[in-house]
Parts: structure tokens; sequence; C-alpha cells
């Protein structure tokens, strides 16, 4: 220790582990040079290495409107993490009604200060733009880059353009988006780290004990027939029209027909969607679920013929990587997230074309046999666990 006096605080208590010791300089505000960047250190903390490192976590994704699949990344993850304890996690949220702006600005930094945190992990692209402490940001995707309105206001391409620049650390979750932000991966000397998302518990090859996918069946009303699934297809990104040509384009050309099932709740870009069908000549042919349970969800995977997910933009595709689990075959546009995540055992097909998708579809239920025992093992390769491992590693890397 330098000659200043070295003394031992408790923190203000957090909701996960016990909290941890760290040193105390008594020295004033300094700015100090961390891998390159000039960051402004929080008054006189210094985290004793051998002690667990304390951060704090928002979890604001939690409690405000998020997108399914980031509130489903940030649970996953902060569980996962508060799990191992290889840090200390302080959860992080807003009071019911406040200002998620104001919360994330003036409160967080305040709570890194009154908590005594190395920092600040987001699980969204906002962070505290100025205080004490480090910042770690994740960008899910850029939907912009892909011709997609939905989640490309100004404000998120304002927090993607800053990615890199004032985080010590950015999260990505495929290669894909490191791309479409034009920064280096950190294995190349840059900031931004690979975090691959995972598929949940429910997401399995056999249906849990006791229980039978069957039942599914009777409960939504479906026929004993081949259906293909699209998950959470309500969105315009999620482009149910391209699978609903593709379905047409079977019915042209006269081969077995196959019924489509959408989950997810009602939406104005759902509604526009059925028009679409019944204009295709297909509207007999979709049966629409509104929201389902994951359980339902992974039932429903299990007995699909294939999946569909052909996106416009997507930062991860999770339900491709869900249905790979429950060894359902993928139908994925090519180029996208889904091909990246499952490499060569998705089906990739080019979602403008009706023909491809229909192709795609057929040759989904010709090899289903052949790939499920590949898509199981893929998605094994994913866990939860190891992501949180990364972003220990990266948080431990700061300091």
């Amino acid at each position: 220790m330098p000659a200043e006096r070295a003394v031992r605080r408790s923190p203000a208590r957090c909701r996960s582990q016990p909290c941890a010791i760290w040193l105390r300089q008594e020295l004033p505000v300094h700015r100090k040079r961390m891998r390159g960047r000039s960051v402004m250190a929080q008054p006189g903390y210094l985290w004793a290495m051998d002690k667990t490192m304390r951060i704090g976590f928002d979890v604001s994704p939690l409690t405000h409107n998020h997108p399914p699949g980031v509130r489903r990344a940030t649970a996953e993850l902060v569980a996962a993490l508060e799990r191992r304890g290889q840090l200390e996690v302080c959860r992080l949220t807003p009071q019911p009604g406040a200002n998620l702006r104001r919360w994330r600005q003036i409160e967080l930094p305040r709570s890194v200060a009154h908590l005594g945190l190395a920092g600040i992990h987001s699980p969204v692209s906002a962070f505290p733009l100025a205080g004490p402490g480090l910042r770690v940001q994740t960008v899910h995707e850029l939907p912009w880059k892909h011709g997609v309105s939905e989640n490309a206001d100004l404000g998120h391409r304002c927090w993607a353009s800053l990615a890199g620049r004032l985080a010590a650390a950015v999260c990505v979750p495929t290669e894909l988006v490191a791309r479409d932000l034009g920064r280096p991966l950190a294995k190349n000397g840059g900031r931004l780290h690979v975090c691959p998302w995972a598929a949940a518990d429910p997401f399995t090859a056999h249906a849990p004990q006791g229980t039978f996918d069957e039942a599914q069946l009777a409960r939504h009303h479906l026929p004993d027939t081949p259906f293909v699934l699209a998950p959470g297809a309500v969105r315009a990104k999620k482009n149910l029209a391209a699978t609903l040509a593709g379905m047409a384009e079977l019915k042209r050309r006269g081969e077995d027909r196959l019924q489509l099932v959408v989950t997810g709740e009602e939406t104005a870009s759902l509604r526009r969607d059925l028009g679409l069908a019944s204009r295709l000549g297909v509207a007999g042919e979709v049966s629409t679920l509104g929201h389902v349970t994951d359980l339902e969800l992974a039932a429903l995977m299990r007995l699909a013929a294939a999946v569909v997910v052909l996106s416009t933009s997507e930062g991860f595709a999770l339900p491709a990587l869900e249905a790979a689990a429950c060894g359902s075959p993928v139908v994925a546009s090519l180029g996208g997230a889904a091909a990246e995540v499952l490499g060569p055992l998705a089906i990739t097909v080019e979602p403008a074309s009706g023909a491809a998708v229909a192709d795609g579809l057929k040759r989904a239920l010709a090899d289903s046999s052949k790939l499920r025992p590949g898509l199981v093992k893929r998605a094994a390769l994913f866990s939860w666990d190891k992501t949180a491992a990364t972003v220990e590693d990266i948080w431990q890397s700061l300091i």
C-alpha cells in the first residue's frame, strides 16, 4: 500500500452475496488510465484483487418495456452470475413509474458511489454517461442496418454509435452485430466481446416427465397434421409474409399441405399478415395461438415439422436456438443471426423468394430425422453459465 492510510469500510448492502471488502486511499478524485482510456475513477476506491468484485447490474428490462428477448437475456444472465458467485452482483432497478432516462443518468451513478461498486453492467445500449466506476454496455442489434424501422429510433442509433467509445467494454450476442457496429472484437484488439444467449430449461429434446406434448394439439385446437411453427411472428421484422409466400408456393405446386402455427399476442402487423394470407389463398392453413408459456412453446417446437425464423433483422435469433434444443429443423434467413448460431445445421433460404422458402420447408420435412441429433448437440454448446463466465472475464480484465 502507498503511504496513504488504508482503511476498511462496510459498503451499503445489496441484494446478492455478503458485502465484499475494498480498500480506500484517502486521495482526491482523480483520473486514471485504463486500457488506453482515461476514465473517472471512483473517489479513492480501488478493489483488492483477492476479493470478489462488486458490480451493479441494471435490471430495468425486467420491470420496464423491453423486447421479450432482451428481458429473457437480462433475467438469465443475472441469474447465472449470481449462481456462479464469481462477481458480487447488485441488482439495480428503478421504482415503478420512474423516468427511466433520469434514473439511468442520475440515480445509477449515485448507486455506484453509495454501494461501492466497480461499475455498472448494462444489458442494453443505454448506460450512465457520467459518474464514478466503469461501464459495460450491451448492443443487441442494429435493425436499421437491415432496412428495419422497428427499434431504430434516433436514441437507439446514438447509443449504438457510442459502442466502445465511452464504455470500457461492449457485449454483443453474435459476430454479426459486431460487423454491423464496424468495430473490432476484443480478440483483435478492440472492446467488443461476443456474449451469446442460450436456451432456457424448458427447451429440451424430450417432454418433462409425466407430460405429453400432444396435449397441446387439443389445448390449442390444432389438427393432428404436420405444421410449421412461427414463434413470436407478430412483429413486422419477424417477416411472417415470407413464410406465407412459401406456403402459397407449396400449395401452387400441389405439394402436401402444411399448417402454419403462429404464437404471440395480436398486433397490427399480424392482422396485416392475416390479410395477406387470405389474398394468397392460405388463410385456412393458418392458426394463431396468442401468448403461450415457455413450456407450451417448447412442446410445440418438439411437435413442429419445422420452425421458421425468417426475420429481416435479429441480433441473436433466440427462437432458432430454442428450436434446435428441442430437435426441430430451423428454416432461417440467409446471412442472418440464426445462420451464425446454428451454422451448417440451419436450413438457410433467401426470404424474399417464395420458391426458396418453399424449398426450405420441403427440405426440413425430408431431413428432419437426420438433422435432429446434430441440432440438439449444437444447442448444448450454448449455456448461460458460459456466457456468465465470459462476462466475469470481461470485468476482471478491466480492473
